[in-house]
């Protein structure tokens, strides 16, 4: 037997402990968990995932099964859940991740406490990940990085809005004030909801940056810090869950739908991206450059311009999304980058130390599954590096005030108008297409081929007040 030290991250904080390894199959991280579940008097684990679309999905075990999902795995038929198998290919394997382990503090009281874990999704057939789960396209990405001496950072600014609930607790658009952007109370009467969601995040162990009201009423954004391109994604979909369940504490609907009312901004989550090498060095820094930007800097960004109609189809992954997208409400349709103004697609933000230079790609709305919109984007990224595209000059005045002549001569295109065009980018596209793998790929093309063709079938209220009585 040996006896060694180990460490994983449980309330936001890291937790040690020494354990004797026996001859067991189980990881030194896993044991760890195993004994703060003990520790903790968890009752119930979560054990999550997520569909092609990003929705979380999640199978609940007793606790004392801990150590069996951590040795064998738990089997669940694959063939119910979107995009994944036929039924004749349906048995598919949970294997936890024992360094996603969290207590959910919204489903944690004094009758019981529960716990969370995020799975990768095995193929029983083969015994490998399975090609269609969103989280192993992630890791494809970030293995394509590693193979090219890199690490990949994220930071998130996902936006979201809050309604009332009407008196069966079904969500309304009546927004929870009428504040805007930075305001204070009275004006902006949920800071003790985002509060309580920055403790919940807190005892998830998120390391919360900022939070403020948006520009929008009702409107509000909650900023946490950077991580690893995987953890990041890990975050982005434990942050949806925790602010609608806190939320919903409060009698409010919390919603990351991107334009849920009409003639007001929409919400976006900007993304900050950047590589290191092996060595901690920040691969997009250059301090001998004009706007400190390395030449694998502008490679990457000249990989996400020349690839971004495609990759709006899985940042911007719904009908809704596009209803963002339009000028006039500080939308980033612009295909350009900018240093000084967010008018662009890409942004470069200011940086006052070399590991802090980065990149902001501004599409991405929060309604995206972050594992496959990561995985675009590094893809997109990583094929301007390698390929040397050249990078256009930065755009420093206002696009939102260009005509179409002055964009035509500066060579400024713009996003798709729809889902439908953005679909057809993708498909176009066989640097993004094959970032998703033949098996995502064709799922998801299939899924908003069919989200799109049911919306233009539709007649919409707009078309009934503007017709039905003229006509």
């Amino acid at each position: 037997m040996v006896t060694k030290n180990v460490r994983v991250l449980v309330y936001g904080d890291e937790w040690f402990g020494c354990l004797t390894m026996t001859d067991s199959n189980i990881s030194p991280e896993a044991e760890t968990v195993l004994g703060v579940i003990e520790d903790e008097d968890v009752d119930f684990l979560r054990l999550q995932f997520t569909d092609i679309l990003g929705t979380p999905k999640n199978v609940s075990i007793p606790a004392d099964q801990a150590e069996k999902a951590f040795t064998d795995g738990i089997y669940f038929d694959g063939s119910s859940i979107n995009g994944f198998v036929r039924i004749q290919e349906s048995d598919m394997r949970l294997d936890p991740d024992p360094g996603t382990f969290a207590v959910l503090p919204w489903l944690s009281n004094e009758r019981a406490t529960s716990a969370r874990l995020i799975c990768d999704v095995i193929d029983t057939a083969t015994g490998e990940p399975f090609v269609g789960d969103p989280r192993q396209v992630l890791k494809t990405a970030i293995d394509r990085a590693a193979d090219l001496g890199y690490t990949v950072n994220a930071g998130p600014e996902p936006e979201f809005f809050l309604f009332e609930e009407d008196e069966e607790g079904r969500a309304t658009t009546t927004t929870h004030d009428a504040g805007g952007y930075f305001d204070l109370a009275p004006k902006d009467l949920a800071q003790d909801v985002r509060g309580d969601i920055i403790y919940g995040l807190d005892e998830m162990g998120f390391e919360v940056e900022a939070s403020h009201h948006e520009v929008a009423r009702g409107q509000h954004e909650i900023d946490f810090k950077y991580d690893d391109a995987l953890s990041t994604a890990d975050n982005i979909v434990t942050f949806r869950t925790t602010v609608r369940a806190i939320a919903a504490q409060h009698d409010l609907h919390a919603t990351f739908m991107p334009k849920p009312i009409a003639h007001i901004n929409g919400s976006g989550m900007h993304t900050h991206i950047s590589l290191f090498t092996e060595d901690g060095e920040n691969a997009f820094h250059d301090e001998t450059d004009e706007f400190s930007l390395s030449e694998t800097a502008y490679g990457f960004l000249a990989g996400i311009l020349e690839h971004a109609p495609a990759i709006s189809a899985v940042t911007n992954p719904t009908v809704n999304s596009y209803k963002r997208l339009v000028p006039g409400y500080e939308a980033p349709i612009y295909i350009a980058w900018s240093d000084v103004n967010r008018s662009a697609l890409v942004r470069k933000p200011a940086a006052r130390h070399p590991a802090a230079s980065r990149i902001e790609f501004r599409a991405p709305d929060p309604s995206c599954n972050p594992y496959l919109a990561l995985a675009a984007m590094i893809h997109a990224g990583l094929d301007g590096v390698e390929n040397g595209l050249d990078c256009p000059d930065p755009v420093r005045e206002n696009i939102y005030e260009f005509d179409e002549q002055k964009r035509h001569e500066y060579g400024i295109e713009t996003l798709p108008e729809n889902l439908g065009q953005a679909v057809d980018a993708l498909e176009a596209d066989e640097v993004v297409y094959d970032a998703l793998g033949p098996h995502v790929s064709e799922k998801f093309v299939e899924a908003k081929q069919q989200e799109f063709g049911e919306y233009i079938a539709e007649v919409s209220e707009w078309e009934l007040d503007r017709y039905l009585e003229t006509f």
